[in-house]
Order: structure tokens, then C-alpha cells, then sequence
């Protein structure tokens, strides 16, 4: 498929997003795809409809942006997983206290800050049994991802994307 080709050669920080799904599958999911699709079905499942949700950072990477040190460089399980929800309604789940930009970009819901989103705080359990390391997740608006991702060319791995709008002939109730 023409889709699938423009994905393998879009590329991020030096990486195709073939190679940073294959790097997260790798480092965060112990080479099983499975346990990957099923934490992707998890967060599909359980983000308000219309949210593209990216996976940013070391486990994309291989290492961290910070200091360089590779993914897990402190153990088995330290290296967080970086996810960011992206639209209007995941935006409106953070509390007023809960940004760095308030509106458009939120601080990450992690154990320092527990209490800035907590409708999020079960997803955020689930997840972190499932991958048995800490899950950090933020929210933001398009214009933050695309001004990290493609202007600073900051890596992510897009996880599941809002639908596209629908056309009239989309619609079920369409006549």
C-alpha cells in the first residue's frame, strides 16, 4: 500500500517509523509484538474518540535525550514509556494546575504529579502492569506534536490516530 511506504519512509530524528515501532516493540515489549498491539488496543480503548495518542522518548529513541544513556540504562523496568494524547477533549481531562502552557500543553501525569488528571489515573495503572514500568502521560493540542516532532525533529511513534473527519456520504445517518 502507497500508506504504508510514505510511513516507513517518513522519518524523525534520524529514524523511519518503521524503525521506531520496531525499537519500541524492542525495548518496552520485550520483542513481542502482541503485548504491543495489546497495549495500543488498551489506550485506543479508553481515550475520548477523535485522539491521536504518540508514544515520545527513550523507548522511541533507544536512548535518552537527556544525558544519552541507552533505554533501562538503571535496570529492567526504570525507563518510563512517554505517552502524549493529543486534542481538544484529552486537553479538558487535565486540572488548571496540570500545565506547562495551560490549554495546550499539560505536565505529564506520573507519580509526581498524580492528581492533575485523574480520569486518567486508572488507564494509567493498567498500563503500567501491563508493561511493569512507570507510564507517563500528557496531553497536548496538533500544533506542540508538530512543532516537536517536525520542526525540532523530536522523534514519537504515533500510536493510534484520530478518524479523519467524515464526509456526508460517511455518515450512517446520511440520505
Amino acid at each position: 500500500m502507497a500508506d504504508e511506504t510514505t510511513a516507513a519512509a517518513h522519518v524523525q530524528g534520524g529514524l523511519t517509523d518503521d524503525e521506531k515501532r520496531l525499537n519500541v516493540i524492542r525495548l518496552a515489549f520485550a520483542d513481542d509484538p502482541a503485548r504491543y498491539e495489546t497495549f495500543v488496543q488498551q489506550v485506543r480503548d479508553n481515550v475520548p474518540a477523535g485522539t491521536t495518542v504518540v508514544l515520545r522518548g527513550s523507548a522511541v529513541t533507544g536512548q535518552r535525550w537527556r544525558d544519552g544513556a541507552p533505554f533501562d540504562s538503571d535496570g529492567p523496568g526504570t525507563s518510563d514509556l512517554d505517552l502524549t494524547l493529543v486534542g481538544a477533549d484529552v486537553i479538558g481531562l487535565f486540572s488548571l494546575t496540570g500545565f506547562f502552557v495551560p490549554g495546550i500543553h499539560s505536565r505529564p501525569l506520573s507519580d509526581d504529579d498524580p492528581d492533575i488528571a485523574p480520569s486518567l489515573v486508572p488507564l494509567r495503572a493498567q498500563l503500567m502492569a501491563m508493561v511493569g514500568r512507570p507510564v507517563n502521560i500528557q496531553a497536548s493540542r496538533d500544533v506542540v506534536i508538530a512543532f516537536r516532532g517536525d520542526l525540532l525533529d523530536q522523534p514519537y511513534l504515533t500510536l493510534c490516530e484520530k478518524p479523519d473527519t467524515l464526509t456526508l456520504l460517511d455518515r450512517p445517518d446520511a440520505t
